[in-house]
């Protein structure tokens, strides 16, 4: 996702595309144990977004 759409987003929405990375990250880290995660360049790319996420958040909170 983009940070210039993660932008636009407000905090509810924000929350809940954190909420649905972190369900995300869970299936592919039992992928991931159970030897069947097909992609694991995705795995980096959620931290990533994930922390892309909580800096716009603290952004707006301070800002």
């Amino acid at each position: 996702m983009k940070v210039k759409e993660l932008k636009e987003m407000t905090m509810e929405e924000l929350d809940q595309q954190l909420a649905d990375i972190k369900k995300e990250q869970f299936n592919l880290q039992l992928q991931h144990v159970s030897g069947q995660l097909e992609n694991p360049a995705r795995v980096k790319e959620l931290r990533r977004t994930v922390a892309r996420i909580k800096t716009i958040q603290n952004q707006k909170v301070e800002g």
